[in-house]
């Protein structure tokens, strides 16, 4: 067994109509259907959707590092 990891990222882009906080959670449940052994993530830039002079959306873009595995 090695004493280190080793990580891959993936850029992901989350979006709510709640929260900054949703937008992560939604874009990491999504990925999780099909990335294994995701261990931490970086946001990278929040922005937004405006309608009617209030927030519509909320996007969060996402770098999520997965731990590689030798199987």
């Amino acid at each position: 067994m090695s004493d280190h990891h080793t990580y891959k990222m993936l850029e992901l882009v989350g979006s709510s109509t709640t929260g900054i906080e949703d937008a992560i959670q939604n874009a990491l449940a999504e990925a999780s259907k099909s990335v294994q052994m995701m261990e931490w993530f970086e946001v990278v830039s929040t922005r937004g959707h405006i309608r009617d002079n209030k927030v519509e959306h909320f996007q969060v873009t996402l770098k999520v590092g997965f731990r590689i595995t030798n199987s």
